[in-house]
């Protein structure tokens, strides 16, 4: 989880692959009309996010043992709570990262539907993960190879090794 150009789905893909799971990345879930929204350069509403949210939960829910990695921003609470009533046994890892590395990486992105005039309204509208949520925050400023580490060996139990923060 994270904003846009935090490496959700780069992180995802390279996890899922650690782990032997499937990967589905979050933005291939949005309905059309939100697709079109964002191209638009317009933020999603909690109206908009709502059937979106449902359907994350519901294919974290559908997949089998041992799991499977869905990239999703799941930039509040409430989107997380949402999922989390779909499919309780779901783990965030939040990608959380310096303003201006994301800036540096939304801008340098080509054929995103997500333009780069959105990120100061994610950034807005994030709520990083509470000590009391089923997450870890990994520093996803550093090189993909160790955020994927950090991430493997803090849904392995070992946070301490992974560097991660579990308790935000």
């Amino acid at each position: 989880m994270g904003v846009s150009a935090s490496g959700k789905s780069t992180v995802g893909e390279r996890l899922a692959e650690r782990l032997g799971v499937p990967f589905v990345d979050g933005d291939d879930l949005h309905p059309g009309s939100n697709v079109e929204k964002m191209r638009a350069g317009r933020p999603l509403d909690d109206d908009d996010r709502r059937p979106w949210l449902d359907r994350v939960g519901e294919v974290l829910a559908a997949s089998a043992d041992p799991g499977i990695v869905v990239a999703c921003s799941a930039l509040r609470r409430t989107y997380r709570d949402r999922i989390l009533r779909s499919a309780p046994a779901t783990r965030f890892v939040h990608l959380d990262l310096s303003e201006g590395e994301l800036a540096e990486r939304v801008g340098a992105r080509a054929g995103h539907f997500m333009p780069a005039t959105l990120l100061a309204s994610q950034l807005a509208t994030l709520e990083p993960p509470a000590a009391d949520e089923p997450a870890v925050v990994v520093d996803a400023d550093r090189a993909i190879a160790d955020v994927v580490d950090a991430a493997a060996r803090s849904l392995a139990g070992d946070a301490d090794a992974a560097g991660v923060d579990t308790a935000p």
